[in-house]
């Protein structure tokens, strides 16, 4: 699989994550519904820098659990929709140049110095680029409906949004 192929999953994806973003109330950002559970500033800033981050992570061919599993905290709803926006740009600029080679290469996570996961480029990008990414999204559909923010619509109507009306 070539990575650029992600690219148009990414635009794709890219229009539900953003409907999403735009909706967080800010005033909400520092809430979560348990206490083991990331706070909504926190799980938006995640899902805005998810492509960048892992584009990135598998440019550079390697990375350590304990940056891959940081969780930085936004209470700032523009700091969030910024972030989405180069991180979307981080992500095709990376993947528009790669190339066989690139994807050839194998990335690697590493923790206390041992390597705890190699592999492929391309499923790095699969796997925790893009099913990653949704998963985190429809944590974050969740987390709005709890708070009573309308859900628009991202692979058909939500309860709140019909774009076939």
């Amino acid at each position: 699989m070539s990575s650029k192929n992600l690219i148009t999953e990414i635009e794709f994806e890219k229009i539900a994550t953003q409907k999403l973003l735009e909706r967080l109330p800010e005033n909400k950002l520092g809430w979560r519904p348990h206490p083991k559970a990331m706070t909504l500033g926190q799980l938006a800033i995640h899902v805005a820098t998810i492509p960048g981050r892992i584009a990135t992570f598998a440019n550079d061919g390697k990375t350590t659990a304990e940056i891959l599993v940081a969780h930085p905290l936004s209470e700032n709803k523009q700091e969030i929709l910024n972030g989405f926006g180069e991180s979307i740009k981080t992500a095709i600029r990376i993947l528009n140049a790669s190339d066989s080679d690139w994807d050839s290469n194998n990335w690697t996570c590493t923790l206390d110095g041992q390597e705890i996961i190699n592999w492929p480029r391309p499923t790095l990008l699969r796997f925790l680029m893009l099913n990653h990414w949704c998963h985190h999204r429809g944590q974050l559909s969740t987390y709005l409906k709890m708070l009573n923010v309308a859900i628009p619509s991202i692979y058909g109507p939500s309860a709140d949004e019909n774009p076939f009306v």
